[in-house]
């Protein structure tokens, strides 16, 4: 060991050009190494959270499109059931995850754009927490009555309610749900008169309807009761339906009216965009699959898809439109 200074010197500044030079290619390996990971995205399977229970609409939907991805993607999807607080738990922790490409999460519009409304502490900003990747599916949403009801038609329907202003009822699955919104912009478009009974599920309405409780019902868990014959459908509120092709839409009767219920894939805000444009592109084939479109067509749905940019444009409108109908109607949640 010496004590002379110029030694110690050239030893630590021939070290200092070696790590200099360590960390330059560590940082251009790394670099390399991340745009591969992008290329090869997904090299592991792939979590979709679905914000409700198994067995519903939402579950259904994106069940629905899991074996066509993961085909598509070469990894296994796995549908991450996390059900509670209207769907905005689940919804909560898409928006949470890890933004790496690896997770996702189905929204819809109550957990999307009713959610703000109804719930004060709502732990996710949608527009700006999540990053929409695509629609998945949409439904108008039926109106319907019983079989030897005297309402043959909407035109009929429009037709009471002028005649008797506030004196027909109908009923939904509650404040604030989708069909009640529907309703409120038509009455703000049209100044439609009818009287809202809300219930705690859309079963309970189809109860009601049923047993001559209420004059119409408005929501999607009447589809199998009209498809039975135990109820008769005069309209729907958004475009024909697959399943039901001679009910009209209330928009052939009043321009411009559309309401529906729809579903889409979104990721955390921050995820990549090339592994976000990758599933994309896979919801899109698969949507185009006939196998796709009739098992969707079966639930009485559609099969949707897009452009991210699409979604998110999408969204903001829905998100306007149901922020003006809570406003203007005073909807308390």
């Amino acid at each position: 060991m010496t004590d002379d200074p110029r030694a110690l010197q050239k030893p630590h500044r021939r070290d200092a050009l070696t790590s200099l030079i360590t960390l330059t290619g560590g940082l251009a390996a790394g670099g390399w190494t991340g745009a591969a990971q992008a290329d090869n995205f997904p090299s592991m399977p792939v979590r979709i959270i679905v914000p409700y229970a198994p067995g519903g609409n939402t579950d259904n939907v994106a069940r629905a499109y899991g074996p066509a991805l993961s085909d598509d993607l070469g990894q296994p999807v796995v549908f991450d059931n996390r059900g509670g607080a209207a769907g905005t738990l689940g919804v909560g922790l898409g928006a949470k995850a890890a933004a790496d490409g690896y997770n996702y999460v189905v929204g819809d519009i109550g957990s999307l754009v009713i959610a703000p409304h109804s719930i004060p502490s709502l732990p996710y900003k949608p527009l700006t927490d999540l990053a929409p990747v695509s629609l998945l599916a949409s439904v108008s949403i039926v109106v319907c009555v019983l079989p030897d009801s005297p309402l043959k038609t909407f035109g009929d329907l429009m037709a009471a309610a002028k005649a008797t202003p506030g004196k027909l009822t109908y009923g939904t699955s509650g404040v604030g749900s989708p069909s009640h919104l529907a309703m409120e912009e038509l009455r703000a478009r049209t100044g439609l008169d009818l009287l809202h009974v809300p219930f705690k599920g859309g079963a309970q309405a189809v109860t009601a309807v049923l047993g001559g409780h209420i004059d119409v019902m408005i929501d999607g868990a009447a589809l199998g009761q009209v498809r039975g014959g135990k109820l008769r459908a005069i309209a729907v509120t958004g475009p024909r339906l697959p399943v039901l092709p001679d009910v009209p839409g209330i928009g052939e009767t009043v321009p411009g009216f559309e309401f529906t219920n729809w579903w889409g894939v979104l990721a955390p805000a921050g995820t990549p965009p090339a592994t976000v444009a990758r599933m994309h592109q896979a919801i899109v084939k698969a949507a185009a699959m006939p196998a796709l479109k009739d098992k969707l067509s079966s639930m009485g749905l559609t099969a949707k898809a897009g452009p991210p940019a699409d979604f998110a444009a999408f969204l903001k409108e829905e998100t306007a439109k149901v922020d003006k109908i809570v406003r203007d109607a005073g909807i308390k949640f």
